[in-house]
């Protein structure tokens, strides 16, 4: 079994036998949650205690504290939860593993809330919670374990976990509670104040309606809205808002509004029959069909009738909203609500955006069953109170109009286009009116939709929402994991606070090309710069300005953040020209940092911080430099796939299985794909066309696996015998084989001009940084003498290899 210190992303556990390592550890003891990919075919097992465990460790021989958490135990069956040995929890869960691929799950713990799901982000596909009724504070080391077979681990993270009152937590505490519960019982266990319909049963609080019941005529408060969600309610034309039932009692109607409002009544078994009838009368279905189902058990059941009982009438697990933490709930009907969105009916608010005009004509009600804020606004007194037009400033339409559709539909509506923007927006708005479930489906979405081109904007907006540490977590890994590519496409790094930058240039994840470009992006971060600098501009800048002056109010940051460069992992050279350099003679942490490292190069090993100082340390995920010399070089990806990654001598990596290569047309002896990676010039070697998205294309394809990907800053092509000569093509990646990126696009380029030639380009810009899988070739225009067959025989690609 390999150590966890050697392959952070890719292990395999024997059986019997537990991996552990200090990098497996929750931030915070107690609290943390750990995200994996596992390929085992029953017993992922995964243990949380307070010390470290040993290789050949077994939770069912520890007599100290911890949890165990195994997935798929009795032969793929279970789930079960342990608890210093002793089932704790043993449920039903057919077919969580699976032995032919990599399945993606995460498990959170809390202070005793165990959480456990299926997915790649924290907040995908909930499986089961427990709360541990006398919770170990102290569990912090992970271990990962297997039983009787062995199990596969990669791409291991932990994150910080979220507290069950945040927004990752929503959907789970309104889940728990029963749906036969009275809705006016709902424990609010944010204690955020947050109504609920029940609230307004016979409440007068934007109440538009009324009934007037019985000979006593009393007067009861609705809502119209509510009443015409539900059922038939036809309000007399001359007094609109007055429903008169001079037949009908009290405790009748009381019943009927409290079944809408609610899902859920009580009643005397005496009063059904009327129940029913006046549920007829006005057509609320749901509730005619529970008192006719009720009234059939009684028939049948033929005892004799006792009609003081009281019978609970409920809609039971009847629902036609979209989130469990959705405040309109069966027997109301979402789309009825939905509409008076779209056609204004029942109207009480006329809604406006600064700049913008009315948006449209909304129900205080629906505001305030969402939001808290809102809803105080409605009741406290204020102007909105009591006015028929309220305006929003400084909010954004298009995402505002989202947030009110959201309110209506119970869930999230969003078209293609710029779609991260948007939520980043609307998880803004969220927050500022205190939306959380709505929170937590941007985050959720956010997570789906993040790229490295977002990831900037994205860290920048939810940085300043506390409830969204989690979110702000994965983009801090997103980014570190591409920090090349993240502080070249743009300069936005420049806007993210100081505390944000450091996280991310500590980041266990950091995967970077050179500790020149740490060095580079700190400085242009200092600077604020609209543009990368490399440290020598810098250093030029400091012939005719004072530190002061290039780094303003931010100069007292690079004593903080100079250190996190690995000053000792450049070349000796290099070192020796920052010793000279200006940035040496104004900055003293600089000098230090650089003298320090030109000592370590010396001493080596010997040098007595060297083993505890991370600054001496390689970058664990830092990839491997694969760098063009001269044509038909041995230095690419392709030939060091061909040697098992450096392990043995050469060997076609398409017989060893190492790449995968394809052709545009079928395989014949002409189209061989161990030819295009062979070290053997080919005279006829080539790929025909075929059709595309209704366009004419032919294409060589290099997949260099699924455990690899490849910055690609480089790539060769050889001619075969043929003198069909390419002359526009574009060299593209991609991560999925379906979706391609152009790396460098050539048009009517002439390079190629006689058989068995050589050509190699550059690839330039923030393309050069973006990792791939997969790449091609792939004529865009037919080569000389009109063909449309792509005549190479050899393709080797360079770069940044992981």
């Amino acid at each position: 079994m390999r150590s966890v210190e050697e392959t952070k992303r890719s292990l395999t556990v024997a059986p019997f036998e537990c991996a552990w390592g200090e990098e497996l550890r929750f931030g915070e003891p107690g609290r943390g949650c750990i995200t994996f990919e596992a390929s085992a075919q029953n017993d992922v097992t995964l243990v949380f205690r307070h010390q470290l465990g040993s290789r050949h460790y077994h939770y069912k021989t520890d007599t100290s504290r911890h949890y165990t958490v195994i997935l798929g135990s009795h032969r793929n069956k279970r789930l079960k939860i342990e608890v210093d040995g002793n089932t704790a929890v043993d449920v039903a869960a057919v077919g969580l593993c699976c032995s032919s691929s990599f399945q993606s799950y995460w498990i959170s713990i809390y202070d005793g809330y165990i959480s456990i799901g299926q997915g790649k982000h924290p907040s995908n596909n909930l499986l089961f919670q427990w709360l541990d009724p006398d919770p170990n504070p102290h569990v912090q080391y992970v271990g990962l374990s297997s039983w009787d077979k062995h199990v596969g681990y990669r791409n291991i993270s932990l994150l910080p976990s979220a507290p069950p009152n945040s927004i990752f937590w929503t959907q789970i505490e309104y889940a728990n509670v029963h749906p036969d519960a009275d809705a006016r019982d709902y424990v609010r266990k944010d204690n955020c104040g947050q109504r609920v319909l029940a609230d307004f049963l016979e409440n007068w609080d934007f109440s538009d309606a009324v009934f007037v019941v019985g000979t006593e005529r009393k007067v009861v408060p609705a809502h119209k809205l509510v009443l015409c969600a539900s059922g038939d309610f036809p309000f007399e034309i001359g007094d609109g808002a007055t429903i008169v039932l001079p037949s009908a009692s009290y405790p009748v109607l009381h019943s009927l509004l409290e079944y809408i409002y609610t899902g859920s009544t009580q009643i005397a078994e005496w009063l059904l029959s009327s129940l029913l009838e006046l549920s007829s009368q006005f057509k609320v279905e749901p509730l005619m069909k529970c008192c006719k189902e009720i009234i059939d058990c009684l028939e049948v059941d033929k005892k004799p009738s006792d009609s003081g009982k009281i019978l609970i009438v409920s809609k039971g697990r009847l629902q036609d909203h979209r989130f469990d933490s959705c405040p309109l709930k069966a027997p109301l009907n979402v789309q009825k609500v939905a509409e008076f969105l779209a056609n204004g009916e029942h109207s009480d608010i006329n809604i406006y955006v600064n700049g913008h005009g009315l948006v449209a004509k909304g129900h205080k009600l629906i505001l305030s069953l969402w939001s808290v804020p809102l809803a105080k606004m409605f009741t406290n007194g204020m102007k909105e109170s009591n006015a028929a037009d309220i305006f929003f400033e400084d909010v954004p339409p298009k995402p505002f109009f989202l947030l009110l559709q959201f309110m209506y539909y119970g869930e999230l509506k969003l078209d293609t286009g710029d779609i991260t923007s948007v939520l980043v927006q609307l998880l803004l708005l969220a927050d500022q009116f205190a939306i959380t479930v709505l929170q937590f489906e941007c985050c959720k979405r956010i997570m789906e939709y993040l790229s490295e081109d977002t990831v900037c904007s994205v860290l920048q907006a939810v940085s300043s929402i506390p409830s969204c540490k989690l979110l702000e977590e994965v983009c801090k890994r997103n980014f570190a994991t591409h920090f090349d590519y993240c502080t070249t496409a743009c300069t936005d790094f420049v806007s993210l606070d100081e505390a944000t930058f450091k996280d991310i240039l500590e980041h266990g994840d950091m995967t970077v090309t050179s500790e020149e470009r740490v060095l580079d992006v700190i400085l242009t971060w200092c600077m604020g710069a609209c543009e990368t600098f490399h440290w020598t501009s810098v250093d030029e800048l400091l012939r005719t300005s004072t530190p002061e002056q290039l780094f303003g109010e931010r100069l007292s940051a690079i004593n903080t953040l100079l250190p996190l460069v690995r000053f000792p992992l450049m070349h000796l050279s290099i070192l020796k020209r920052m010793e000279r350099s200006n940035l040496a003679n104004h900055i003293q942490a600089f000098r230090q940092l650089v003298a320090e490292a030109i000592e370590f190069s010396h001493a080596g090993q010997l040098m007595p911080t060297a083993c505890e100082c991370e600054r001496f340390q390689h970058r664990r995920s830092s990839y491997k430099e694969l760098q063009y010399i001269s044509d038909g070089d041995s230095n690419g990806v392709i030939y060091y796939a061909g040697t098992s990654f450096g392990k043995h001598q050469w060997m076609n990596p398409v017989l060893t299985k190492n790449i995968t290569v394809v052709a545009s047309s079928p395989n014949s002896r002409h189209t061989d794909p161990k030819a295009l990676v062979s070290k053997n010039y080919q005279g006829t070697c080539f790929a025909g066309p075929c059709v595309e998205n209704g366009k004419r294309v032919s294409w060589w394809m290099v997949d260099i696996g699924q455990e690899h990907q490849l910055m690609c800053n480089y790539y060769t092509v050889r001619q075969d015998g043929s003198t069909a000569f390419m002359r526009s093509w574009a060299f593209q990646g991609s991560m999925d084989g379906r979706n391609w990126t152009s790396l460098r696009v050539h048009d009517s380029d002439p390079t190629v001009c006689y058989p068995g030639q050589f050509a190699s380009w550059p690839i330039v810009g923030p393309a050069a940084l973006l990792p791939f899988r997969f790449f091609r070739v792939a004529l865009t225009g037919p080569a000389v003498g009109c063909t449309w067959n792509l005549c190479i025989c050899f393709l080797e690609l360079y770069g940044y290899f992981h």
